[in-house]
């Protein structure tokens, strides 16, 4: 069944054929992906074939896996994921691990979503605390959701706030975001999964730089001194980014790149 499912997958031009039919045997079976010979070999009973099949069929709609089974597992978590929040995706990681460099107490995330990456940061950061905010309230929910899960609620508050509107004057020691960066005219060429997120966690709107300002201008009054401000940039924005980030008073700007060669994490810090 997971060989035919990969067909049909590889036929409909879906990437990652082979782990999508994967994960969703998994989830049948309720077994580890990684319990590859099982999952090819294993005799299904006819309640299995048939959620199996109905989750082929949501997949070959372009509907994203995530959403499918209810939940996306990220840096050695599992987050509760719907088509109100981010799904959250393994580039993002970066972001995680590039902020984990930093010494940090306190720190925020703008645009929290699912809360994937703030609980991921104060999972592995014993004694931490965070504040995520999100315009969304829906997300809000699916991040409180998600903290208690993973028994962080104590160390994290989440709220509604337009970036930092709605934020009570404080100083943070890292600030974190992975804002909406695609340019508006450029959604309609990604793929179609993008269909079930949410917009307004994906575009701006207007150039795809607009976030970056709004964060820019403001991180400063909200970082301690030589505070690090760590933000996700879509690959052919380091140019652009850089330039704002410079405007704004920000030093030793660095851009890494995922592990698909392209600039995706921008690091700087403020005096």
């Amino acid at each position: 069944a997971v060989s035919e499912a990969v067909e049909k997958f590889v036929s409909k031009g879906i990437d990652n054929s082979k782990i999508d039919a994967r994960i969703l045997m998994a989830s049948v079976l309720k077994v580890s992906p990684h319990e590859t010979s099982f999952l090819f070999n294993k005799f299904l009973t006819d309640e299995q074939r048939d959620l199996f099949s109905n989750a082929v069929e949501r997949r070959l709609a372009r509907i994203p896996v995530s959403h499918i089974l209810g939940y996306r597992d990220f840096f050695d978590h599992r987050f509760i994921v719907t088509s109100d929040v981010l799904d959250p995706r393994p580039e993002t990681e970066h972001l995680v691990e590039e902020a984990l460099k930093k010494n940090f107490q306190n720190v925020l995330d703008l645009g929290t979503g699912s809360g994937c990456v703030i609980l991921s940061l104060l999972a592995k950061k014993a004694g931490s605390r965070g504040l995520g905010v999100d315009v969304s309230k829906t997300a809000i929910n699916i991040a409180e959701k998600n903290a208690v899960q993973m028994s962080l609620q104590g160390r994290v508050e989440f709220k509604v706030s337009d970036w930092f509107n709605n934020i009570k004057p404080q100083k943070f020691d890292l600030i974190v975001s992975n804002p909406p960066y695609i340019h508006p005219e450029k959604i309609k060429f990604l793929e179609p999964e993008l269909k079930h997120e949410p917009l307004l966690a994906l575009t701006d709107n207007k150039d795809g730089l607009d976030s970056y300002r709004n964060i820019a201008r403001v991180a400063p009054s909200f970082l301690q001194s030589r505070g690090h401000l760590i933000l996700e940039i879509g690959f052919d924005q380091e140019f652009e980014v850089t330039k704002i980030l410079n405007l704004n008073g920000f030093q030793d700007i660095k851009v890494t790149r995922d592990l698909n060669g392209r600039q995706r994490v921008i690091t700087c810090y403020i005096k």
